[in-house]
């Protein structure tokens, strides 16, 4: 009995997680700061193409491990308009730390800093990684937390996706 009790409760768990995804709908146009002390909204960014949001922080390990090939997408899809905004989850404590990182890992990618959390409750990441694709018309169009190596083929699989429907859209 208790194993089916567990199950269903997991089950209705993951429903709930599911619906409260917010695919399919448009992302609010949130206003960040960014590390080099740039303002910018989430609207400004998708006006050329899709955008990858990743909540991080500098003492999330699997954090660090997808951040390479984030940057790695960051550029090689420059040229279709794909863009990866990085959201540090840090204290304004260790926001040095944050830039450090980032210098050092020579990461071209932009990031994003929300010390307070807020933008993380606003749009569910309060996990980390919590990544989500955005497409040009800010539409949410996928969502994944977490990272263990390998994950790496489904998400430049999914940033393939949105620069393939983009372009037949064009």
């Amino acid at each position: 009995m208790r194993k089916y009790l567990f199950t269903l409760l997991f089950l209705s768990k993951s429903v709930m997680f599911a619906t409260d995804s917010g695919l399919g709908s448009k992302i609010p146009d949130i206003k960040l700061k960014l590390l080099d002390g740039s303002k910018v909204s989430i609207h400004e960014l998708v006006e050329d193409g899709p955008l990858m949001i990743d909540f991080w922080a500098t003492w999330c390990k699997p954090c660090k491990k997808v951040m390479k090939y984030l940057d790695q997408y960051h550029q090689d899809y420059a040229d279709q308009g794909f863009k990866v905004l990085m959201i540090n989850q840090d204290t304004p404590r260790s926001l040095s730390k944050v830039k450090s990182y980032i210098r050092s890992q020579n990461h071209q990618f932009f990031v994003g800093l929300d010390p307070n959390q807020k933008i993380a409750q606003k749009l569910n990441g309060m996990v980390m990684p919590t990544l989500i694709l955005i497409d040009k018309g800010g539409e949410i169009k996928w969502r994944h937390q977490g990272f263990i190596p390998g994950e790496e083929i489904e998400i430049e699989k999914q940033i393939k996706l949105i620069l393939e429907s983009q372009a037949s859209e064009s």
